[in-house]
């Protein structure tokens, strides 16, 4: 059967293109979108040719020597610069990401081998070390970050002494050492993520915790340090060169007043003021005796 012509004729003009003289073509804005962007890179490149003449130009055209190696470095980066920040802007985001995917949550190696473990293969996996209750030997990873998997065959034996130094542990990884209830030294000595949110939290060890080096880290500042109050059973405390401190003086006879039973470390200050405030302090108590 034949169609109707009706029906041709509207699928004639359906397949019709409109001819007024302001459309272009779907093709021909593709390639002229191409061709710009040919156009663009191409001015760009002859931009930094330019630059690259004018700054060479002092030295090739004269007979003194042309400027030592970092000089031209310097030239080079300060033409290059938003390059470089964006270069740097994407580095702080992988360091960031990595050191999110470290301090992730060892639940699968919880769940199939105990905390115990757990515990264990996140310390070695940041590159510390530690020592189980009962044992001698401790157990490290080396500097590439290889280690022993013997630490296997403790299962079930609980952890006493920790040592992070120098580690990227962080709040969030922190709970991987939950649970250890004989943890009885912790050092974070050098921990550029150890914050005053991670000290608020290690309320979980004050049964067990005696002895803490918080030394050298440089986001730990006085409201930090009052949360220690909850660590009753410290024995000992390095608290050494700790940037984030104004007062160190204050400080120290704060905790010594908190932790009445612990031994409190603090050097690289400048205890001058301490003892005047010490003096000072004992005289009122005089006094008001």
């Amino acid at each position: 059967m034949g169609r109707h012509p009706a029906v041709d004729g509207i699928n004639n003009n359906r397949r019709k293109k409109p001819e007024s003289a302001g459309f272009v073509p779907h093709e021909s804005l593709l390639n002229r979108t191409v061709m710009s962007a040919h156009l663009m890179s191409l001015h760009r490149c002859c931009q930094r040719s330019a630059l690259l003449l004018v700054a060479r130009r002092p030295w090739s055209s004269s007979s003194a020597s042309p400027p030592p190696l970092p000089t031209r470095l310097l030239l080079f980066l300060t033409q290059r610069f938003y390059d470089m920040e964006m270069l740097l802007s994407w580095s702080s985001r992988l360091r960031r990401r990595g050191i999110k995917t470290k301090n992730a949550y060892y639940s699968y190696a919880r769940r199939f081998h105990g905390a115990d473990i757990a515990a264990a293969y996140y310390v070695l996996n940041l590159k510390g070390g530690f020592r189980y209750v009962g044992q001698s030997a401790w157990f490290r990873a080396d500097q590439r970050g290889k280690f022993s998997w013997d630490f296997f065959n403790h299962k079930n034996t609980p952890l006493e002494e920790v040592d992070m130094s120098y580690s990227i542990i962080n709040y969030t990884g922190l709970g991987n050492l939950e649970g250890q209830r004989f943890l009885r030294t912790l050092s974070l000595r050098g921990c550029p993520e150890v914050d005053d949110w991670f000290l608020a939290k290690l309320h979980v060890f004050q049964d067990s915790l005696e002895e803490l080096d918080i030394s050298h880290c440089p986001r730990i500042t006085a409201g930090g340090l009052a949360a220690l109050r909850n660590l009753k059973g410290l024995r000992r405390l390095d608290i050494s060169s700790l940037p984030g401190i104004s007062n160190p003086g204050l400080i120290i006879i704060l905790l010594e007043e908190m932790l009445p039973q612990c031994q409190i470390t603090a050097t690289g200050y400048d205890l001058s003021l301490t003892q005047e405030e010490k003096g000072e302090k004992m005289e009122l108590m005089q006094g008001q005796r």
